[in-house]
């Protein structure tokens, strides 16, 4: 009898531990077996990054043909005065166009000499300084442009020569002889002073002038992005 208390109440026991172990499995929040699925939140791939812009030379001897946006004048401007124009033909590279036509450009005048009285051309001297592209300003140094007003020698001469001629005629009309010369005289006096009175021609340069410069040295610049066209 006592054996079979016994045996009773360890078949008890047991069944209580069997019974609180499968509670404690079945809790919420009790820890579960490792999937392999992939985290939420796991990092993107990198998006690639874009390449570098192509550096393109322009080698020294190029041209750049401008049309001037302003007028120019040697009696009127003066040294270091700014001028702005734009390229009036597309630059090119090993037949790759590198600048556009309508590029802006800016100058200098590095010299700007009117014209004198009796003797001395008036003349004018430009350089480029710079360009426009894709929106920043790239530095740049070239040949001087000069040009040098008409000579008015013959002219000036011919004034000279024909007021001696009526001096003359106003001298033999009063006594011939002595007269003549006197007039003559009078005549060359009065040609020179209208000479002195007179200054020579300008070197003027209207709006939309076509003037060529060429590099003196290289400079280099960022590629277009796009495939270059031949013009």
């Amino acid at each position: 009898m006592k054996l079979l208390r016994m045996g009773v109440l360890s078949f008890a026991v047991a069944s209580m531990l069997a019974a609180c172990s499968s509670s404690a499995t079945n809790e919420p929040g009790a820890s579960s077996p490792a999937t392999n699925t992939p985290a939420a939140d796991a990092p993107s791939k990198a998006e690639p990054k874009p390449p570098e812009p192509r550096i393109v030379e322009v080698p020294v001897g190029t041209v750049l043909q401008i049309s001037l946006s302003n007028s120019l004048n040697s009696g009127k401007n003066n040294d270091g005065d700014r001028f702005e124009g734009t390229l009036s033909a597309p630059v090119m590279v090993k037949e790759e166009t590198v600048l556009q036509k309508g590029t802006r450009v800016h100058g200098r005048v590095v010299e700007a000499k009117q014209s004198g009285r009796v003797k001395g051309l008036a003349s004018l001297r430009l350089t480029l300084t710079d360009f426009v592209h894709d929106g920043k300003t790239v530095s740049i140094s070239t040949k001087e442009w000069f040009a040098e007003a008409q000579n008015t020698k013959k002219r000036d001469t011919g004034i000279i020569g024909g007021a001696a001629g009526v001096g003359a005629a106003i001298g033999a009309i009063a006594g011939g002889g002595k007269g003549a010369a006197e007039g003559a005289a009078i005549g060359g006096g009065a040609g020179v002073g209208t000479v002195l009175a007179t200054k020579g021609k300008e070197v003027e340069l209207a709006p939309e002038a076509k003037l060529k410069f060429t590099l003196d040295k290289s400079v280099a610049i960022a590629a277009p992005t796009e495939v270059a066209s031949k013009d």
